[in-house]
């Protein structure tokens, strides 16, 4: 079993950055999950935002994210953490740390095994 808790999000203005964070217990072994962000906005569904390997190598983003968001891991900490610049308005949604029992950066949300409670994030126009 492995907990998640988002932290950072908040309020930004267009234009503006912000990082959020995910700190992960429970599992001993945090370097063998995949770890992920994920983002669903009112009346839509959950979409994928980035990825990364278990040993942080490799990484994979969504078209809305490339250029503009860097996920990143710290296997010391147990944390993955989002850099996310130049942030617009419909950036805005609840954002969600998600983790999986395996290597690979998978993109689909089904492929996730724990998820934490989600991080609001707000950009204002």
């Amino acid at each position: 079993q492995v907990q998640l808790v988002e932290s950072g999000g908040g309020l930004v203005q267009a234009g503006g950055s912000l990082r959020i964070s995910c700190a992960a217990s429970g599992r001993p072994s945090f370097s063998t999950n995949a770890m992920a962000w994920f983002r669903q906005a009112p009346g839509k569904e959950r979409e994928f935002v980035a990825a990364i390997t278990g040993n942080g190598y490799s990484t994979s983003y969504a078209d809305l994210a490339k250029g503009r968001f860097t996920i990143s891991r710290d296997n010391t900490k147990n944390t993955v953490d989002l850099q996310m610049n130049s942030l617009k308005p419909d950036d805005t949604a609840v954002y969600y740390c998600a983790a999986r029992g395996g290597q690979i950066d998978e993109t689909k949300p089904s492929r996730y095994d724990w998820w934490g409670q989600g991080t609001q994030v707000t950009v204002s126009s």
